[in-house]
């Protein structure tokens, strides 16, 4: 998305769409086994969810407007509005057209269940080789030499 410069009379706000104003994200409990991630499949088959992953936190995107939200986009209720949005500044604003930075987004319970399946295939394979390991089924015997220690 290109960002329009804004000039010295003008404000940001001028211009905003309010793309902030128009989801809620909030942090989830990294899944680590199968029951994790079909609870997080349980949010994806609701509408207007997104769940990603960005720097390596999981997150639900609940996409809903703000109630405050008036038709010009500006806040209804800008004067007392809650601290979150106090907070906010303009210079992480949503505005300027940067790139999110997901490591994934799933917008499906299909792409969230493929994805899954995959993962924990690889760590089953992981878990097994370190079992393994930890056994001694896999330890490497060396050939005792001749005359070695004599």
């Amino acid at each position: 998305m290109a960002s329009t410069l804004v000039t010295s009379n003008e404000s940001l706000c001028d211009k905003c769409v309010a793309l902030c104003c128009r989801y809620i994200a909030l942090p989830l409990d990294n899944p680590t086994d199968a029951r994790d991630y079909d609870n997080i499949r349980w949010y994806l088959m609701h509408e207007n969810i997104v769940v990603y992953v960005e720097d390596g936190q999981w997150y639900i995107g609940i996409m809903n407007k703000c109630k405050n939200l008036m038709p010009d986009n500006r806040c209804g209720v800008y004067d007392v509005r809650p601290r979150v949005c106090r907070e906010y500044h303009t210079t992480n604003c949503e505005y300027h057209g940067t790139e999110y930075g997901f490591e994934h987004l799933f917008t499906s319970a299909e792409q969230l269940t493929t994805y899954a399946k995959t993962v924990l295939k690889k760590k089953k394979k992981t878990k097994t080789r370190r079992m393994r390991l930890a056994s001694g089924a896999a330890k490497i015997e060396l050939p005792v030499l001749a005359g070695a220690g004599d």
